[in-house]
């Protein structure tokens, strides 16, 4: 692979950053490129420059974390940097780059006893950037996920409580019924190939759950009905939500991480209640942003999350296996 210099590096970056804010205000500015498993791939540009460049970074998902329910435990992540408005070309030869050296990884070819049938390839990608979609396609990979975002000046539509319920703040006794909602979305999006239930998966989101309950009650939201809770709200705060929060512009950010309501309960506004409800004291403490991720092929997640005031900001494309890109 051809060294590329600091310099031009960050003459991408600076136009990325600026093709991005034509794009979607709610962008961030592009941060430093992560460390790669080996030298940047480079697009030849026509005036001998660099036209674009990526860097492939290789990830291990460790099998006692809970990250491991949303995803391929072995991921190979390719993070471009494209400046040009129309992405297609420079997209197109930067995937045939990481296809070729992805053929000598054993990570991604099944070689390795970390890998095969539970790896991913992955592009997290600007929603609103349709100019690099049909590279995408041609090469094998689907869209997947959507990290969707809410400015705080964002109006969402009405929640009115339903009758008889009540809406509050989660308590540590509410375990067994906030783990069992938790796991209520793990098993609804693993249809949509968003979420792989493990071996362990039960017991770590019982983990987390506790440690959440234990510590951060206040960020948690439930809806209950003649004592039983029938829905679920839970934001990791601005501290906790630092891995996710630098995906847009707007600070401090937040992480809205699980939204479920009882399927015998859905239809009659509960679920945009309590929502509405969260969201309400998530503006009072100066948020400024709320970030959620949601299934592509969900029927129901798009138009609900559009109705509380979300919308796309940057989607997830998999080739899974790994060796699928093509």
């Amino acid at each position: 692979m051809p060294w590329v210099s600091p310099d031009v590096i960050d003459d991408l970056s600076e136009a990325v950053g600026r093709r991005w804010r034509d794009l979607d205000p709610l962008l961030p500015v592009p941060r430093d490129l992560p460390d790669g498993c080996m030298a940047p791939f480079v697009v030849a540009g026509a005036n001998g420059r660099p036209a674009g460049l990526g860097v492939c970074r290789h990830r291990q998902i460790p099998d006692d974390a809970l990250e491991q329910v949303w995803g391929a435990a072995t991921r190979l992540e390719l993070t471009p940097r494209l400046p040009e408005p129309d992405t297609f070309a420079a997209l197109d030869a930067l995937l045939e780059q990481w296809r070729d050296h992805l053929t000598t990884q054993p990570e991604a070819t099944g070689a390795s006893a970390v890998s095969g049938a539970d790896s991913a390839a992955m592009i997290t990608w600007p929603s609103r950037d349709v100019s690099g979609i049909n590279a995408l396609l041609k090469h094998g990979m689907q869209a997947i996920t959507v990290l969707a975002v809410r400015p705080a000046w964002r109006p969402a539509a009405s929640g009115r409580i339903p009758p008889g319920v009540v809406i509050r703040h989660a308590r540590p006794a509410d375990l067994d019924a906030v783990t069992e909602l938790e796991m209520g979305v793990i098993r609804f999006d693993a249809h949509f190939g968003t979420a792989i239930m493990r071996t362990a998966t039960e017991a770590l989101v019982r983990r987390d759950t506790r440690k959440t309950l234990t510590e951060r009650p206040d960020w948690v939201w439930v809806a209950e009905r003649d004592s039983r809770i029938v829905g679920l709200v839970d934001v990791q705060p601005p501290e906790e939500s630092a891995w996710i929060a630098f995906m847009t512009r707007p600070d401090p950010a937040v992480y809205l991480q699980t939204m479920f309501v009882r399927p015998d309960e859905r239809g009659g506004g509960l679920g945009a209640a309590l929502v509405k409800h969260a969201q309400d004291e998530l503006d009072a403490r100066g948020v400024s942003a709320t970030l959620l991720h949601h299934a592509q092929l969900n029927p129901l997640s798009a138009p609900f999350w559009n109705r509380m005031g979300y919308r796309p900001l940057w989607t997830s494309w998999v080739a899974r296996p790994a060796s699928a890109l093509r």
